[in-house]
């Protein structure tokens, strides 16, 4: 198994990289060039990153709390420099948020697998 990479835990969770090595992605290829498909395990040091058969639910419920966040936060801005009534500024803000949903789920997925090795740092 590899040594630490050099990148910190945070550039880790920008870059999508194996919590364990920081040099293996987790993902196959970019958001951008199709379905986003995952590695079943680390290429650097084979940490396995789906344990077991619904383990990404955690990271769902991080999608969720992500995901309500940025739709508050853009109803907000939304709100602000239009001033529409309260249903056409939530209907704008989930059309802006549209976008936002694959790289955001991604992301979920990216942190709980981080979180999980936190928690649980010498499983296999």
């Amino acid at each position: 198994m590899p040594t630490r990479g050099k990148a910190s835990v945070l550039r880790g969770i920008l870059r999508q990289l194996c919590p364990r090595c920081r040099i293996g992605g987790i993902f196959r290829s970019s958001i951008f060039r199709g379905f986003p498909a995952m590695y079943d395990r680390c290429p650097a040091c084979g940490l396995k990153f789906e344990r077991e058969e619904g383990y990404f639910l955690g990271a769902m419920i991080i999608d969720y709390g992500l995901g309500l966040l940025v739709v508050s936060l853009l109803a907000a801005v939304l709100w602000v420099f239009t001033r529409w009534r309260f249903e056409k500024t939530v209907l704008g803000a989930l059309l802006l948020f549209l976008p936002v949903i694959p790289p955001l789920t991604r992301l979920g997925r990216v942190l709980w697998i981080y979180f999980d090795q936190f928690i649980d740092p010498q499983r296999r």
